[in-house]
């Protein structure tokens, strides 16, 4: 996996178009989130497609993701990346989901995490020093999640549990943080994506 995490095997079967791109944000918001853009990366999304005309605010988010990595800076996204999720001492805003997601018991969450990656034979990759409720890191757990084409509802299981509940909070706190310049639009990328996600496994449940 491309970011925090490493599996046993390798993805499985080849998917479907939908999928791919499902995978594919995940996978994009693993690495905005783990590490400050770098020039390749925010070139590549100015010239990517457009995110889907029908997914409505996903759309719009799209948008003004590519904006904001059109009038980019390396070095000042850098800057700002350490400024909020890094810091000296302390972050502005903490990366880490399980204070979101369980704020009367953060271990609690963390530990049914441990149990879960363990029992699919996933790990953090040598040399990665983040804990494993990293936005980062579960988000490359929903991709790997994808790629194996494991079952809809083991999908929907872990993204209610470690994802939603956490990942939601956490971009409406950057997005409130006024450091946020070029992780505003970050986040409500993140965010439009992870609600329509949401949204999609609500309907499988009701079909």
């Amino acid at each position: 996996m491309a970011g925090e995490l490493e599996a046993d095997s390798d993805a499985a079967g080849v998917l479907e178009a939908e999928d791919r791109a499902r995978a594919n944000f995940y996978g994009l918001i693993s690495r905005l989130f783990y590490a400050p853009a770098d020039p390749n990366l925010l070139a590549e999304i100015c010239r990517s497609g457009e995110a889907g005309e029908s997914s409505g605010g996903l759309h719009a988010a799209w948008r003004g993701l590519q904006e904001a990595c059109r009038s980019a800076y390396p070095v000042i996204v850098r800057q700002e990346y350490d400024n909020l999720f890094v810091g000296v001492g302390r972050a502005a805003v903490t990366p880490y989901l399980s204070g979101y997601a369980e704020a009367s018991g953060p271990d609690r969450y963390l530990v049914r995490l441990r149990e879960l990656l363990a029992a699919w034979s996933l790990g953090r990759r040598e040399g990665v020093f983040e804990v494993e409720d990293h936005l980062s890191g579960v988000s490359d757990v929903m991709r790997w999640l994808i790629q194996e084409q494991r079952p809809l509802e083991q999908q929907r299981e872990f993204f209610d549990s470690f994802v939603y509940r956490g990942a939601i909070p956490f971009c409406a706190a950057v997005q409130k943080t006024p450091s946020a310049s070029f992780y505003r639009p970050v986040a409500a990328f993140a965010a439009s994506f992870f609600e329509l996600e949401k949204r999609a496994f609500e309907m499988v449940d009701l079909a």
